[in-house]
């Protein structure tokens, strides 16, 4: 019995061509956020199931909405009680979990849930024929989905493992860790401007806008710089820092005095992590200001102010004792102005909603203080009904609030989204990755980002069924800018590693685990 007669839902033709290398090869498949990447997922399982119908699937997804997600499609496609299927959460004691196991014929799980299973040797994963790793460029390191890759390789005897992924990963060495990780031994790389995918995707058009910094902010921004050069360069006097300081590099250094403290201690070193501390605290002030509101960025300074009152760190009192973090404090909170993205935001919402009332739209910002100041900012314009999408930590912000939605609050205020209840989703990276959130007339960066999984990932939320629009921000000579082409380069990268490692498992053949540790 072949999948067709199973499964409900014609596929599409690249999605059967990619299920003809996924039969004989353990396959990653990179594919545009909504283009059916579950669809082939279910057309391998029914193949694998039928060939093989007394072992299992198992079905790996990094969240709880979205391996439900997952498993509430499985169902729709597949024909009632066609197999037993089962869903594990953490909710599920973990000896229920061992005897659902016993009988279950599809698993769908978070990857920790099995990872805990398997160190406490409830089941192995001896019988499983087929496992499904969706957003699989998170295999890497000690991840969840490592551990359960590695179990699945040791313990396997018909193994076929195929990982579903929008962005594998912004360079070669990454992705070939992915491969290497899930034993990967063929890619099938599909984008939107593919000649078989084109035809079922609409036209996404895309616009930069860009912004001036107003001379008010450059001068904040000047004062709050040169306190940040400042300890650079006493990162630089103490021996600790060499070359350019961008914020990866003190997070790193950061990281790395911490450790050597722990193994002995050192008095320049201690001196350092303080210093270093505060350096990031400033980059942070810094990106707030060239970037965000000038709200967050008063915020921010005012939350340094009091743990200072409230002692609480000796380099957070040397910070706001420096006369330039008093002067740059006083000239943000008696200025006149806001950013400028704030008001360039709302003439683009006002004109799409001009242009079309029923308009549905999905603002992404990094920092929820933005979010909030968004949110009061688009109220004000008739029919826009925006709302806030964040995760569920619980976190302070500028108006002594705490903020966090939980699950069944996140999937109330999607459905709400869907039904027109609201017709602005404002969202953090939460709405970034497999969320069933509705397709959207437009897709807005409030600011760029400087990872191409990332920017992939959101620019997939719109043109799919219908033309849709994606909008990036950008605040001239600020690190907006470096942001943008950052994702840029690193998505070309991504595409060039993927074609690259594809054309070396198409020279070599199907690979054995031996020839493929030789491989990379």
């Amino acid at each position: 019995m072949p999948y067709k007669d199973v499964i409900k839902l014609e596929p599409r033709e690249y999605q059967k061509s990619i299920f003809e290398t996924c039969k004989d090869n353990d396959c990653l498949v990179v594919l545009p956020t909504g283009t059916g990447k579950t669809h082939i997922a279910i057309m391998l399982a029914i193949q694998r199931f039928i060939g093989s119908p007394l072992e299992k699937v198992v079905i790996l997804a990094p969240t709880r909405p979205l391996i439900e997600q997952h498993f509430e499609s499985f169902k729709k496609q597949l024909p009632e009680n066609w197999a037993d299927m089962q869903l594990f959460t953490g909710k599920t004691p973990s000896k229920k979990r061992k005897e659902i196991w016993q009988t279950a014929e599809f698993i769908f799980s978070t990857p920790q849930c099995i990872a805990n299973d398997l160190d406490k040797m409830l089941y192995k994963l001896d019988e499983v024929s087929l496992l499904i790793v969706d957003e699989c460029h998170r295999c890497l390191k000690n991840y969840a989905y490592n551990r359960v890759a590695q179990k699945y390789k040791n313990h396997a005897t018909n193994r076929r493992v195929l990982g579903l992924t929008a962005s594998p990963g912004s360079d070669k060495k990454t992705i070939t860790d992915v491969c290497k990780n899930l034993g990967i031994e063929a890619v099938e790389i599909r984008t939107r401007d593919s000649p078989d995918v084109r035809p079922y995707l609409q036209e996404l058009e895309f616009e930069k806008i860009e912004v001036d910094f107003p001379t008010e902010l450059q001068e904040i921004n000047l004062l709050m710089k040169g306190i940040y050069d400042r300890k650079v360069q006493e990162l630089k006097n103490r021996r600790v820092l060499f070359g350019y300081a961008s914020k990866t590099m003190l997070l790193k250094l950061q990281s790395r005095l911490i450790m050597e403290l722990r193994r002995k201690k050192d008095p320049n070193k201690m001196a350092a992590v303080s210093v270093c501390a505060q350096a990031l605290k400033i980059s942070h002030a810094v990106e707030l200001l060239e970037t965000q509101t000038l709200s967050s960025f008063i915020s921010y300074l005012k939350g340094l102010f009091q743990q200072a009152a409230e002692k609480k760190s000796k380099g957070v009192q040397y910070l706001v004792k420096d006369p330039r973090f008093a002067k740059a404090y006083t000239l943000a909170t008696t200025s006149s102005i806001e950013h400028p993205k704030l008001g360039k935001l709302s003439e683009i919402i006002q004109s799409q909603f001009e242009e079309n009332p029923k308009s549905k739209i999905i603002i992404f910002a990094q920092f929820r203080e933005t979010l909030l100041k968004i949110a009061e900012t688009l109220e004000k314009i008739q029919n826009v009904k925006p709302c806030v999408f964040v995760g569920q930590a619980i976190k302070k912000h500028g108006k002594g609030k705490t903020t966090g939605l939980k699950q069944k609050e996140q999937k109330a205020m999607i459905n709400k989204f869907k039904e027109g209840e609201f017709n602005i989703l404002l969202a953090t990276s939460i709405a970034e990755e497999g969320l069933d959130i509705p397709e959207v007339d437009e897709v807005i960066f409030y600011e760029p980002v400087p990872s191409a999984i990332r920017k992939i990932q959101r620019a997939g939320r719109t043109a799919r069924l219908s033309k849709g629009s994606l909008k990036i921000l950008i605040t001239k000579n600020t690190r907006d800018q470096i942001y943008h082409y950052a994702a840029h380069h690193k998505e070309k990268r991504m595409h060039s590693a993927i074609d690259e490692i594809k054309k070396t498992f198409e020279r070599n053949g199907k690979l054995s685990d031996n020839s493929q540790e030789k491989l990379f």
